[in-house]
């Protein structure tokens, strides 16, 4: 019974179809290929805009890439404390933007607001030499808590960066998730909402290995390319990489993987919320549980064989935060193979 992560399902048949279509013939690489040109005209398709994508191999990567070109050396990042980008990065955003700050800001759900990026704001005054500057805002889209922003939200983080001369990124690993529960267009959950730059992630559902920078604000696009082939995120095959997108994109393959991984994480968690015993510690937005139960339950699950996150991370306490996860791969009867341990 695997829980511990949707990176545990494999990839979806539809995009192994489109990875041997791409491996049909030979092409120019570094995206001097059919394919490429096709995956970037669908980007701008999907997100109604003219767009500017670029791939690289991991999410961290596409994080830390995008905010190198948001903030100076010198400048602050901020961002949510339990972020990926301050937890889950061994420095990568540190180390690609060579040296700006993160300052980790606490809110509920995984989430930030502008009262609290305000108030950290107060601690970097701009002009003050002595002081780190204000350089971008990164929110999770859903967050590492499988919440999610609402449109309005987003709008309003996104208003106060720019009234502070700051870019916005999202953090779209779990993009198509927060997409299908909002029911939104991807254009209105991000440059319409004020999102300058995205994480666009597909590898979480369904993808072998599929992750882009999706820039909406060209202005920061600048000298990408060049970050990009330094890092070593410049593939040569890069048909690969796109051709996963372009599965991924048809017929509308994203938003049905989403969907299903979302609604089984929706009945494990109304299920888990009526057994005595588990308490919900926050919404099941998208495809991850986050459940509070005791440290016996904790042990009985582990014996019966389920596999999930401790998320609280301190087997001794009474206590215990666990996190689940389904995907696209999850099944109804796994889910009720696990709410059958539930009960024991």
């Amino acid at each position: 019974m695997l829980f511990i992560s949707d990176t545990t399902a494999g990839v979806v048949p539809e995009i192994l179809q489109a990875l041997e279509k791409a491996n049909d013939g030979m092409f120019l690489g570094y995206e001097g290929d059919p394919v490429c040109r096709d995956m970037k005209a669908r980007f701008a398709e999907v997100f109604e805009s003219d767009v500017s994508v670029f791939l690289v191999a991991t999410g961290t990567a596409a994080n830390a890439l995008a905010l190198s070109v948001m903030t100076p050396p010198y400048g602050v990042v901020f961002a949510h404390d339990g972020s990926h980008i301050n937890v889950d990065e061994c420095g990568a955003p540190e180390f690609y933007t060579q040296g700006a700050k993160l300052a980790a800001i606490k809110g509920a759900n995984g989430k930030i607001d502008p009262t609290g990026i305000t108030a950290a704001l107060n601690d970097f005054p701009k002009g003050v030499v002595h002081r780190m500057q204000p350089g971008g805002v990164s929110i999770s889209q859903a967050t590492e808590r499988g919440t999610i922003y609402s449109l309005e939200e987003i709008k309003a983080i996104s208003d106060l960066a720019k009234s502070h001369g700051m870019a916005t990124h999202m953090d779209g690993a779990r993009f198509a998730n927060a997409l299908v529960a909002l029911n939104c267009s991807p254009a209105d959950m991000t440059w319409r909402a004020g999102v300058d730059v995205l994480s666009f992630g597909a590898t979480k559902n369904g993808a072998l290995m599929a992750e882009a920078v999706v820039f909406f604000n060209t202005d920061l696009v600048k000298d990408f390319a060049y970050r990009q082939k330094r890092g070593g995120h410049l593939f040569s095959k890069s048909r690969f990489s796109a051709g996963q997108f372009l599965g991924y994109f048809q017929d509308d393959l994203w938003r049905r993987l989403a969907r299903h991984s979302n609604a089984m994480a929706a009945k494990l968690g109304a299920r888990l919320a009526a057994l005595p015993g588990y308490e919900l510690d926050c919404p099941v937005d998208t495809n991850q549980i986050f459940v509070k139960m005791s440290s016996d339950r904790v042990r009985h699950w582990q014996e019966a064989g389920v596999q999930f996150y401790l998320w609280s991370g301190d087997p001794t306490e009474a206590r215990q935060l666990v996190r689940l996860v389904c995907s696209w791969k999850t099944t109804d009867e796994q889910v009720d193979q696990l709410l059958e341990v539930a009960k024991g």
